[in-house]
Formats: C-alpha cells, sequence, structure tokens
C-alpha cells in the first residue's frame, strides 16, 4: 500500500486511496508508515503540482481525491511527526483561506465537499484555536448567504464545531443569524438551527434563546412544535439562572403549545417546585393566574390545580386566593375535562378541604356533593377516589394525617434529556444529538475487532454502562446480574468494582445527598472600613486554629498538588515510561493527552466540561502484537462526585484501542480528585497502577466579569468569616503581576483591571458550578507586596463557606513553590479579631494601619 500511494497517475492514485480508506477504517495501526505520504498527496493537490487538466474539476485539482485522501487521515488518533503536522495545516490553512461562494452551483459542491472534509480533519486533529476560529467565520460566512443549501451545510457543520473544546463562545458570535435561520422557509434549515441553537446554550445565553424559543412557538408548524417545546424545557431545566424563571418558562411553554408538551414536562416542574420551599409560594400564584384566562389548555389544568391543591394555602391572605375562590376557578374546568384530569381535580378539592382552617361549612357541603355525585362514575379509578375522599372528609382532624404534603421527591436525572435523544428529526444521521454521539466514538481508533478462527468474538468486547453511585447513598441500589457481581460502595468510601462480564444491572433511585451549610448572620461591615479592605480576621497560616467543619474532610498528609487522595507506591516490574506526575499536572490545565504510558499500553484521556458535568473518554491503547488480558477498572470516587463509567473489556486485541467514556458530576466544591485503578496481565506479568484523574475544582468554574456596581455589593454582603476568608501566603513564585494574571486566568479566573486601583493588586471573579448549589460567584482578591514577591494576602468570598476554604486553599496551592500539607477547614465563624501584631500595629505587615489607609477606594 505505501507503495500504490508513490503512484503518480491521478485516475490510479484516487483508486488506491478508496481501497486504503476501507483498510484503515478497520484497522489505522498497520498504516502509519503511510500517514506521510498522505500529507504529500494534499501538498500536491493544494499546490496544484504535476495535476493533468483532465483531473482538474473547474479549477480545483481532483476533489475527489482531496476527499478521500482527508477521510482516511481521519482515522489515524493524532499526528505526531512535527513536520508532516505543520505540512498538513499548511494544506488545510490554503483550503480555509481558498474557498468561497461563487454563482457557479457545480463549483461550489466541489470546493464545499474539499472545505467540509477540511473541517472535519482539523477538529478531529484538535487544531490550534486560531484557526478553529477562522472555521467558524467561514461557517457564519455560509449561514448568511441566499442558497439553502449553503445555509443548511453551514449550520450542519457548526453543530459539530460544538464538540470542540473552547469554540462555544466564537459560535455564540452568530447567535443573532441563526435564530435568524429559525424562520427560514426550509423547514430542514430550521431543523439544523434549532439543534444548533440547543447545542450552544450555556447559562450565559440561556435566558434569550430560550425566549427565542417560546416566541417561535407562536409560528412553528406543527411539524415542529414537539421537538421545539422538548428542547426549550430542558435548556431551562438545565440553564436556569433562578428556578422562578424555570416556572414561568414551563407555565408559558404549557400556555403556547400545550398539546405538544408531554406529562414529562408537567410532572418536572412539580418535582422542581415540591422539592424547593421557597419557589411553592411563586408557583401556586403564578398558577392562579393562569387560571384566570378563558381559553386554558387541559395540561395547564392539571399543573395549575395540582399546585394550588398542595400549595394553594400559602395563598389564603392574598385577594381571590381564598380557599373558597380557589375551589369555585377550578371547578369551573370540571365539566370540560377528561377523566384522568378529573382525578386531579378531586385529589385538589380534598386537599383544599384539609387546608380550610377554621372549616368552611358551605365549601364542604360543595365538595362532598362532588364526591358524592362521583361515587357511581364508569371510571373505576375516579370512583374510588370519590368513595375514598368521601370517607376521609370525616375524619376531622385526622384528615391532616392521610392528606400531609408530598415528600420531597428523590433527585434523579431528567427523564426528558432521554426523550429529546429519542426525538424523530427529519434526518436522524444528521441531528445535532445523534452527531454528538457519534462524534463522540469517531475521534479515536476504532477497536480493532480480531474475531477468532473457531467462533464468535467474546462477549467481553461489547462495552456495558455501569453506573458507579458517589459515596453518599440515601437509598440501597438494587442490582440483578449474572456470572459476577457489582459491589456496592462501602459506608467508609471503598470503592465500586466494575467486572468486565456484567450482564444486566438495574438500579433504582440512587441520589446522592450533601447538607447543606448551616447559614450564619452576617454581622455589620465597619462603616470605615474598605469594601476590598483586609478583615484582618485571620492571620499568617500558623495562627490559625484548625478545626474541621462537619461536612468537610480534612487530609493531613503532604500530597502532590491538587490531590487529597494518597496513591500507594506501586512494586511493579513494568514501570512507566512517562512522567506520571507531569502528565497529570499538564492535564489539569488541557482536556486532551496522554495520562499514562508503559512498555505495554498507553492511556489517553479526552475531556469536555459544561456547568455542573463532565464527559471524559479513556483511550486504553494496546502497543503490542499480543493481546492484553486480565483487564480491570474501577473508580475511587471521592465524596463530592457521582460517577458513571463504561465496563473495560477483559481483553484488548493486539495493537487496537478501545474508549471507556466517564460521565461526572460534581455534586459541591472539594479539592479531592478521583482515581483511576487498573490492572492488566501481559504475558505472564501482572501490571497495576493508580493514577489521579484531572478532576480539579476549576474545570468547574467559569471566568465571570463583574461591573463595579455589581461587584461591591456582593464583597461587601459576604464581609464576614467564612463566606470571606483572608490569608497571608509565605513562600510565593516570584511571579511579575502579568504572569500572576495569567496564572489566575488558567484557573478560569477572570482578572478585572480598574476594580482595585492599587497597582499591586488583583481582583477575580468566577462562577462555580454544582449540582447543590447550581451556580455560585466567587471573589477573589490578591495583594501584593512589591518590597516582597515571596509573600502575598490572598482573599476568597464566596456565598458558600464549603467554596471558599477549598477554593481559597486550591488558589494557595498553585502560589506556592512548595506542595503544601493540606489544612482542616476553617472552624464557625466568630467576630472578628486582629491578631496581636495587627492590633499593636506593627509596621511592614499586612495590618499596618498604613497600609490599610492606602488600600481604600
Amino acid at each position: 500500500m505505501a507503495q500504490l500511494l508513490d503512484e503518480r497517475d491521478l485516475g490510479v492514485l484516487t483508486s488506491v486511496m478508496s481501497l486504503f480508506v476501507s483498510l484503515v477504517s478497520n484497522n489505522a495501526e498497520a498504516y502509519w508508515n503511510c500517514l506521510p505520504k498522505c500529507v504529500r498527496i494534499l501538498e500536491r493537490m493544494a499546490r496544484n503540482q504535476d495535476i493533468p487538466q483532465e483531473y482538474t474539476y473547474y479549477g480545483i485539482p481532483s476533489p475527489w481525491l482531496q476527499v478521500k485522501t482527508m477521510r482516511a487521515l481521519q482515522y489515524f488518533p493524532t499526528i505526531e511527526d512535527p513536520s508532516a503536522r505543520r505540512a498538513l495545516f499548511e494544506v488545510l490553512q490554503r483550503i480555509l483561506m481558498g474557498t468561497d461562494v461563487v454563482k457557479n452551483v457545480n463549483k461550489n459542491n466541489a470546493s464545499h465537499a474539499v472545505l467540509f472534509e477540511a473541517l472535519a480533519l482539523v477538529m478531529h486533529l484538535d487544531a490550534e484555536k486560531e484557526m478553529m476560529s477562522q472555521c467558524v467565520a467561514l461557517l457564519g460566512k455560509f449561514i448568511a448567504v441566499r442558497e439553502p443549501n449553503i445555509r443548511y451545510l453551514g449550520l450542519e457543520n457548526m453543530s459539530r464545531m460544538l464538540l470542540v473544546t473552547d469554540v462555544q463562545d466564537i459560535i455564540k458570535r452568530h447567535q443573532a443569524q441563526i435564530i435568524t435561520s429559525l424562520k427560514d422557509p426550509d423547514i430542514s434549515i430550521r431543523r439544523r438551527a434549532l439543534d444548533l441553537l440547543y447545542g450552544m446554550c450555556d447559562v450565559t445565553n440561556a435566558k434569550e434563546i430560550v425566549e427565542e424559543l417560546l416566541q417561535y412557538l407562536n409560528t412553528a408548524e406543527f411539524a415542529m412544535r414537539e421537538e421545539l417545546a422538548l428542547k426549550a424545557a430542558i435548556l431551562a431545566e438545565k440553564f436556569a439562572p433562578d428556578l422562578s424563571w424555570y416556572v414561568d418558562v414551563i407555565l408559558q411553554l404549557i400556555d403556547k403549545a400545550g398539546d405538544f408538551v408531554s406529562d414529562d414536562i408537567w410532572y418536572r416542574v412539580v418535582q422542581f417546585v415540591t422539592n424547593n420551599e421557597d419557589l411553592q409560594p411563586y408557583a401556586a400564584a403564578k398558577a392562579r393566574e393562569y387560571l384566570d384566562k378563558p381559553a386554558l389548555h387541559e395540561t395547564m389544568v392539571k399543573v395549575s390545580a395540582y399546585l394550588l391543591g398542595e400549595y394553594g394555602h400559602l395563598l389564603a391572605r392574598r385577594p381571590g386566593c381564598s380557599p373558597k375562590e380557589l375551589f369555585t376557578i377550578i371547578n369551573d374546568r370540571l365539566p370540560t375535562v377528561s377523566t384522568s384530569t378529573v382525578a386531579i381535580l378531586l385529589s385538589t378539592y380534598a386537599k383544599i378541604l384539609m387546608h380550610t382552617q377554621p372549616p368552611d361549612a358551605g365549601l364542604q357541603q360543595q365538595i362532598l356533593a362532588i364526591f358524592k355525585k362521583h361515587e357511581s362514575y364508569i371510571d373505576v379509578e375516579i370512583q374510588q377516589r370519590a368513595v375514598e375522599y368521601f370517607e376521609l372528609s370525616k375524619k376531622g382532624a385526622a384528615l391532616a394525617d392521610v392528606l400531609a404534603e408530598m415528600p420531597k421527591f428523590p433527585e434523579r436525572e431528567s427523564a426528558l434529556l432521554k426523550k429529546a435523544e429519542d426525538a424523530e428529526v427529519d434526518t436522524a444521521e444528521q441531528s445535532a444529538i445523534k452527531l454528538r454521539s457519534q462524534q463522540h466514538t469517531s475521534n479515536a481508533l476504532v477497536v480493532a475487532d480480531h474475531p477468532p478462527v473457531n467462533g464468535p468474538a467474546p462477549a467481553a468486547n461489547h462495552l456495558t454502562l455501569v453506573k458507579i453511585p458517589s459515596q453518599n447513598i440515601a437509598e440501597e441500589s438494587h442490582v440483578s446480574y449474572e456470572e459476577t457481581t457489582v459491589e456496592a460502595p462501602k459506608e467508609n468510601g471503598a470503592p465500586v468494582e466494575v467486572e468486565s462480564k456484567v450482564e444486566n444491572i438495574t438500579e433504582t433511585n440512587i441520589q446522592s445527598k450533601v447538607e447543606p451549610p448551616t447559614s450564619h448572620p452576617v454581622s455589620q461591615a465597619d462603616l470605615l472600613a474598605d469594601l476590598l479592605g483586609p478583615l484582618a480576621i485571620e492571620g499568617p497560616p500558623a495562627a490559625v486554629e484548625q478545626n474541621p467543619v462537619q461536612g468537610l474532610e480534612a487530609n493531613q498528609s503532604p500530597v502532590g498538588d491538587l490531590a487529597l487522595a494518597t496513591l500507594e507506591d506501586q512494586s511493579n516490574s513494568v514501570q512507566p515510561i512517562v512522567n506520571v506526575e507531569e502528565k497529570f499536572h499538564v492535564l489539569c490545565m488541557k482536556d486532551s493527552g496522554v495520562l499514562y504510558e508503559d512498555p505495554h499500553i498507553q492511556i489517553g484521556l479526552k475531556a469536555e466540561w459544561r456547568a455542573h458535568h463532565g464527559r471524559l473518554i479513556l483511550f486504553l491503547g494496546n502497543k503490542n502484537t499480543s493481546p492484553l488480558v486480565s483487564m480491570r477498572a474501577l473508580i475511587l470516587p471521592p465524596s463530592h462526585f457521582k460517577v458513571e463509567l463504561s465496563s473495560v473489556p477483559d481483553t484488548i486485541p493486539p495493537r487496537a484501542q478501545v474508549q471507556i467514556p466517564l460521565e461526572v458530576t460534581n455534586l459541591r466544591a472539594s479539592r479531592d480528585v478521583a482515581v483511576l485503578d487498573f490492572s492488566y496481565k501481559h504475558g505472564t506479568v501482572l501490571v497495576n497502577a493508580k493514577l489521579r484523574l484531572p478532576i480539579v475544582l476549576h474545570k468547574f468554574l467559569l471566568p465571570t466579569t463583574l461591573t463595579p456596581e455589581d461587584f461591591f455589593p456582593q464583597w461587601k454582603t459576604w464581609n464576614v468569616q467564612p463566606l470571606k476568608i483572608q490569608e497571608v501566603v509565605k513562600g510565593v513564585k516570584p511571579l511579575p503581576l502579568p504572569e500572576m494574571a495569567n496564572l489566575l486566568m488558567s484557573l478560569h479566573l477572570a482578572v478585572t483591571p480598574g476594580l482595585d486601583t492599587n497597582p499591586n493588586n488583583m481582583v477575580a471573579c468566577a462562577t462555580f458550578y454544582s449540582e447543590t448549589n447550581r451556580t455560585t460567584l466567587c471573589l477573589v482578591r490578591v495583594e501584593t507586596d512589591p518590597q516582597d514577591r515571596t509573600q502575598l494576602r490572598l482573599t476568597v468570598a464566596s456565598g458558600d463557606q464549603y467554596l471558599t476554604f477549598e477554593l481559597k486553599e486550591f488558589i494557595k496551592e498553585h502560589l506556592i513553590d512548595i506542595p503544601i500539607t493540606h489544612a482542616a477547614p476553617p472552624p464557625a465563624p466568630q467576630q472578628p479579631q486582629l491578631p496581636p501584631a495587627a492590633a499593636a500595629g506593627a509596621p511592614g505587615t499586612y495590618n499596618d494601619p498604613g497600609a490599610i489607609l492606602a488600600g481604600l477606594l
């Protein structure tokens, strides 16, 4: 094959390339020596060298050969040769720069075929951000042209670009044009625009996108309304800035597109309202408002009746919300609804009757008459409810116990996400959702499947998704299994073991509960204190009394940066050929690379992060010509993570690679890291290693820029320990201010100049994402001493004491030269007291009154 790729005749070479694409799609490992020759073929095409006229189509040198060659290169995981990679990127750059929209349709078709294959190769090779920006800019031109085919391809390929790290912000620049595409006459383009908006949505633009989708519901054709309503509901749930906005969106959705809103959507909003007490009066009040409308969809009647039955008593003092008025307005809908809704209304009447204190005889007679009337109803469900509610109403005070408020629902993954993936679209293969799942498996080597001569391949080669709950589990999971066992987590945090032949695993109601910290009253700030001034609540680190706070784990052993997990020394005869510690630190700052490598196996990692969720793919590659057997892997998850790991095949064939997806949900702030414990056999040698996974705190931070009007009120609100913690950090790397700013930005903190008038100080902000609190704002201030760069004062503030402490320690680890011992969390907040040095006004310290006055804004 290598000799055939040297062929000069383009007709023969095009046929050879067709064969080559088929071969590398099955086993790219065997054809590494052909990769440089493919790059040379593309160089020849790009420079138009020795290309006969009969192979030039509308001025484009053999577009078919270019497309096939770039398709073949996408089956190789990467190109490590610097010269080949540089030459290939020059070719791709030339294609990107030389492609534009022209009037000739045939030339457009040929040039765009080459361009879109080049875009796919750029994404596959994870090119530099500048080239990615260029690709997005080019696609932005395409979605604005008149030709519908080109607009369609532009939107589709922009959806593919969403999978690339750090490109989403660039795509957001074209948000207005993408929203305009929702009104395109072609329904295929409208579907692609909807998929793209769904994929690019995050907390920064969710409100705008969801509002646009709600407006579009008024004019959207019936073929799209169900998918549109489903995606709007999912986006509102995932990225709601506050839960009241989420309730508003869902109720608007039901009001505008009730026929296309499935029961799953209103079930979900009921779950949120039930689980959040602060939301209950607001949701009930909104439901009451909708019932005043003359025309109301039946789904709105259901959700309004349920909410008012459960929480209508919270509105009793509001005008028009007395129990009798609520009953009257709900009962007006009774003759117009179906039997399933009648059942809900009967339950609502029973709840209203129970909440009416003191009892209203007239209201009681009305409700009992309705129950009596339905005792002989033809539907058995309604008949049973009517009979039982009638008898229960005679219980008097005991009725309150029987019809008590519904308990909180267990936290579970939204059923809407699964429903969205199954939603029917016009071109299933090209829908954005299915593209995402396909791309995750096509970005690396395909598993080389070598079936044995005498029979089919073993079942172990099939990956089975196994959910691994975190350590805090309220309800035991019920597991049915065959041949092997999945162990339940132990109380002491023992790992869940994933065996290779799990065939059937069923889970019910696995949940992790994290108790929120006890809230403490905020003391009045000193009127003379600078908003950014020192709190003087903490002296040097040695002066702080270390007392653990409930809910925070402390680890006193000195370990490497970013990790609290202690890794045991390995006594393997097979040692890694890379610096594992260095690879871990590199991956803490990047989202793809090599995690581990020894003479037999290489483990790579690729990750993407969105809010408090992370998706990682582990690439396990067998470097040998003999198989690796007895593969086992398990995750040692810290308590603040929920982890889902796919099972590992028992055997990795020779020169093959398997992909192991790993889903992570961040429950709360912590510096603990998950550990991958894996082992395998090569021949008779058993190799075992424990690797820290680069799932660190700053992966869940989003840089946030605040104006002074937003920053200072928040800074002052948190002016009490432990919501705001200060520490004088010594042994700091003597970095110039620009390098220190770069360090903070690498930790996903947005440095905001101008908030502190002292040029030696820096202020940074970020938003932290966790399942417990959803979003939490974090504020950081670094005060440096120009006379002594080896020490500084670090102040961290947030609305959560756990987050404040963990973030302070996390930043400190990156500022000092030597690894530190992880300190215990701070004690419960007390009245701020100046340490002795500060009380005496000792000169030359951060507590020097002169230094404090100099920092006043």
